[in-house]
């Protein structure tokens, strides 16, 4: 695993180029370490996901694990005050980080893999990238909180199919069936592009849309009515939308110049 963090933007690179960056204990622990930094880092803006070499990650290196089966036990044991093992927070973490997570992904994005890609808020993906639900192909289900980043994403008639047939998918069928968000033939500048977009935007505001789509998304929309007044609440106090107001009534041919100049403040929710 490497992290780095610039302008604002962490760059979370798994890097294991000669295994396709399949994941390891050592590994899925750095990962949720590595989230549950950015988190409580107020000056990461945005996130960026990718794998080194010639694929995003070719899911667990069973081979690996299995050398350690005194640790998989422990690994597979949730915390309860998370609701998580240690396979489903290097997956899910990625949720819980307050500001956008884009995932990169090209090569191979099997299984585990493919869940943690799912845990990104966008995903961009080469249009031949090939992406799988793995688990199905040694008799196993995804369980990296696979299940629940699916039944948000496909249908449950494809998040079935997928699951059961471990079939194998291009990026651009991906995005089609909605696994993916945007076909790119570069996907790392893409999601460096998006990174350096969202840096101009107001970060309280970015925390709050995801913080909302998040915790509202299966809910009532009486649940989403209340949760939309309490954000919005906050926002329109916020030192942060003052600014980013000024930046919006600039004018036409002095906006740009307006939007390199803002410095916004560091979110106000953790």
């Amino acid at each position: 695993m490497e992290t780095t963090i610039t302008g604002g933007i962490a760059h979370v690179k798994l890097n294991r180029p000669d295994k396709l960056n399949g994941l390891t204990l050592p590994m899925l622990g750095e990962l949720v370490a590595a989230a549950h930094h950015v988190r409580t880092n107020k000056a990461v803006r945005v996130v960026v996901v990718s794998g080194e070499g010639r694929s995003f990650c070719a899911g667990l290196d069973f081979g690996s694990v299995n050398k350690a089966p005194a640790k998989i036990i422990p690994a597979f044991i949730p915390r309860p005050w998370r609701g998580t093992n240690t396979f489903q927070e290097a997956c899910w973490a990625w949720r819980r980080v307050p500001v956008p997570v884009v995932a990169a992904v090209h090569g191979h994005c099997y299984g585990g893999g493919l869940q943690i890609a799912l845990g990104a808020d966008y995903r961009y993906t080469t249009p031949d990238a090939e992406w799988s639900v793995l688990e199905g192909k040694w008799g196993l289900i995804p369980d990296m909180s696979g299940v629940q980043s699916l039944k948000e994403l496909v249908g449950i008639d494809v998040a079935k199919k997928l699951t059961m047939t471990a079939e194998m998918v291009c990026g651009e069928r991906a995005v089609e069936l909605g696994l993916a968000s945007e076909v790119s033939d570069d996907p790392l500048a893409a999601a460096m592009d998006l990174a350096h977009e969202l840096t101009t935007k107001s970060p309280d505001q970015l925390a709050a849309a995801k913080r909302l789509f998040n915790r509202s998304w299966n809910t009532s929309a009486r649940t989403t009515f209340r949760r939309e007044r309490a954000e919005q609440a906050l926002l329109l106090i916020a030192q942060n939308t003052a600014k980013a107001r000024k930046v919006a009534m600039a004018k036409a041919g002095a906006r740009a110049e307006a939007r390199a100049a803002v410095k916004y403040s560091p979110r106000v929710l953790p």
